[in-house]
């Protein structure tokens, strides 16, 4: 969420940066859902701007008994004015999943397109709406996750403010407008520094508390852009972790619209 992209994503991106602002501090007004507002516009408005990104990735999966497995990956993102963002995840390794590519077209308000092309099937998947609450590829993270962060797509209420990672974060729940979301609602907790998100609470179709994201290792790219190189998602209902660990960012690669193409993912390398 919040322009971390796998994603999305995205997962996440979803949704995890935000651009460096001088000495400002946002003026909180109005009632909790119009200062809930506020704070994710600003959040996404300091996020604007990047047009193109890539970066590798290592997810580790770990089991309730503490068995891990890795996976190498590689991430590249696109920035789409008017529209929600593109994201290309394309797996180098392990064997048994080398080759898997998952392209994602978020919206701004409609429902999002994603596509999976299994290489060992050979043919690419659409993911309709309703399997978005599905897990991705074994991990603790859904494919709604990897969506990015759109503002339209929640209503807010401010819920006040708390300490999170050393920071002072304002704590906002979004409630999901769109279709087929497997959550009732999220919480965020985003720091008043630079309204990076720091960490997120995910609650199930029954209202329980089903998983927490923490994001750590910030780091600031062209003066502007952070991104978080650590972030863990850990499901509290199956007692499972996936950890995500990213490098080698660069913006500005060139990437074009070609590369999203749902028919190229049978080509991914």
């Amino acid at each position: 969420m919040l322009r971390q992209k796998l994603l999305p994503a995205a997962l996440l991106t979803t949704l995890l940066s935000v651009v460096i602002q001088p000495a400002y501090s946002l003026v909180l007004q109005g009632d909790d859902q119009q200062k809930g507002i506020a704070i994710a516009k600003e959040a996404d408005f300091r996020d604007l701007g990047w047009n193109d990104s890539q970066s590798s990735m290592v997810m580790t999966l770990r089991n309730k008994q503490g068995e891990e497995s890795t996976r190498n990956l590689r991430v590249k993102n696109l920035e789409v004015e008017g529209d929600g963002d593109k994201s290309l995840t394309v797996f180098d390794s392990p064997k048994d999943v080398r080759g898997t590519g998952f392209l994602s077209y978020s919206h701004i308000t409609s429902a999002d397109d994603q596509w999976l092309y299994l290489p060992a099937l050979k043919r690419v998947k659409r993911i309709s709406s309703k399997n978005k609450s599905g897990p991705f590829m074994g991990s603790e993270f859904s494919f709604e996750d990897l969506a990015s962060f759109e503002v339209d797509k929640y209503d807010y209420r401010y819920l006040g403010d708390e300490v999170i990672n050393d920071q002072d974060t304002y704590k906002v729940e979004m409630t999901p407008l769109y279709k087929f979301s497997g959550y009732t609602k999220m919480v965020a907790w985003m720091d008043k520094s630079e309204f990076r998100l720091q960490k997120m609470e995910y609650y199930d179709r029954k209202g329980d508390l089903l998983k927490t994201q923490m994001l750590k290792n910030y780091r600031l790219y062209l003066g502007k852009y952070w991104r978080a190189h650590d972030t863990e998602m850990i499901n509290h209902q199956n007692s499972k972790l996936t950890l995500l660990k990213f490098d080698d960012y660069e913006f500005g690669t060139g990437i074009t619209e070609k590369e999203f193409n749902k028919n190229a993912l049978k080509r991914v390398r």
